[in-house]
């Protein structure tokens, strides 16, 4: 039986669609037939995407239950309902490493509304409409820093991802009678975006060295091999999958 990456006649939202893993993942599903939604805040990053064919695109601030709300049923009067969530709006929004006393109550707050409150409220928002179909697939993009300690050295990040794997369980036990399953991707080191472009370089060449030593393939990732991971998840050959934590990542000594 080989793998089935059709998606034509599906429904797709894709979140932190502008730039880096979430714009390669929106392209994928485009690519296999799908018609896409791509929602994140970032309105000019958005651009590109419309000239892949990607022509729904929703700029909103994805921790704001009530614009979330108004945004999926734009989405799902436009698109007939909606089949896939692939939640991968997140990241560190531009802080860095630091000390525990140097963590202040909004830079925790600010990691967590990115990472684990759009992901809440954009599977809260799909959900009926996957159950009157008797079935969805909701994928989490969540990281190794939800598995372990994250290289970032951000506490607000590990804790908002270490939370987003606990979510995607509890998620997968409650929808998983309704036909609905709920995993998580969680990519090791992949230079994606600005953030993680400048993290890699601030390290040394031997710590650059050390990081893709420890990596089986002996390579760092890209967003293709995320994206690739999602599909997989969101097809039907996944249909007995739920509450799984799939680490793509290369392999970790």
């Amino acid at each position: 039986m080989s793998v089935n990456f059709d998606f034509s006649g599906k429904s797709v939202i894709v979140t932190g669609a502008a730039q880096g893993i979430g714009r390669a993942i929106a392209i994928a599903f485009a690519q296999a037939g799908a018609t896409v939604a791509a929602l994140d805040i970032d309105e000019p990053g958005m651009a590109p995407l419309r000239e892949v064919g990607i022509a729904l695109t929703i700029p909103f601030d994805l921790s704001d239950q009530a614009q979330v709300a108004t945004a999926v049923e734009k989405v799902a009067a436009a698109g007939g309902g909606i089949d896939i969530l692939v939640s991968a709006a997140g990241g560190v929004r531009g802080q860095v490493g630091g000390p525990l006393e140097a963590v202040t109550p909004q830079a925790w707050q600010q990691l967590f509304a990115a990472n684990v409150e759009s992901a809440l409220w954009c599977a809260q928002a799909v959900v009926p409409h996957m159950k009157k179909k008797g079935s969805g697939r909701i994928v989490t993009i969540s990281s190794g820093a939800g598995l372990r300690p994250s290289l970032t050295g951000i506490h607000a990040y590990s804790a908002a991802k270490h939370a987003l794997v606990g979510l995607t369980k509890q998620l997968a036990l409650e929808l998983g009678p309704s036909g609905i399953t709920v995993n998580s991707v969680a990519p090791g080191f992949v230079l994606s975006n600005p953030n993680t472009q400048r993290q890699w370089d601030s390290y040394t060449s031997d710590q650059q060295a050390s990081l893709i030593g420890s990596t089986f393939m002996r390579r760092l990732g890209s967003p293709n091999d995320i994206a690739s991971a999602a599909l997989f998840l969101a097809s039907e050959d996944a249909s007995w999958i739920s509450g799984q934590i799939l680490s793509v990542d290369g392999g970790r000594a």
